[in-house]
C-alpha cells in the first residue's frame, strides 16, 4: 500500500493538497516503519485544482495526508478511490504511522467559501 503526503518543501506536511505540486510517497508494507519511496513533483496541469481527468501520477495511492484540503478535493479523491486525511502534525513519517494505526481519520466532505474565483468548478457541493 502506498500513502502520499503533500509536502511543498519535501520535509514537512503542507496545506491545501489540491494546489500542491509536491508529494512524498511512502511504502506502507511495514506499518510500524513506513519508508519514503519516492518524491513526486507534478507539472502545473497535473495539480489537482487544475486537473481535468485521466490518468494521474498519484493514482493508486490509498490515502493522501495533508495539512488542509477543500471539500471538492476530498470528493474528487474519493471518486478516484483515495482517502484524504487532514493532519495536525508536521512530520510525514509520523503521520503515515498514525494513519496506519487508525489514529487519523479520513476528511469529511464539507462546502467552503467559493469566493476565490473558480465558481464552484469541480465542487460537488456547488452543483
Amino acid at each position: 500500500m502506498k500513502i502520499a503526503v503533500s509536502s511543498q518543501n519535501f520535509r514537512t506536511i503542507t496545506a491545501h493538497a489540491g494546489k500542491s505540486r509536491r508529494f512524498l510517497l511512502f511504502d506502507a508494507t511495514t506499518p510500524c516503519s513506513p519508508q519514503e519511496c519516492e518524491r513526486i513533483e507534478l507539472a502545473a496541469e497535473m495539480v489537482f485544482h487544475n486537473f481535468r481527468g485521466g490518468p494521474h501520477p498519484l493514482d493508486g495511492v490509498a490515502a493522501i495526508l495533508t495539512a488542509s484540503a477543500g471539500g471538492g478535493f476530498v470528493a474528487r479523491m474519493a471518486a478516484r478511490g483515495t482517502e484524504v486525511v487532514v493532519c495536525e502534525g508536521s512530520d510525514p513519517r509520523s503521520a503515515v504511522r498514525d494513519y496506519l494505526s487508525g489514529l487519523l481519520k479520513p476528511a469529511v466532505v464539507t462546502c467552503h467559501d467559493h469566493d476565490h474565483g473558480h465558481d464552484g468548478d469541480g465542487h460537488a457541493c456547488c452543483a
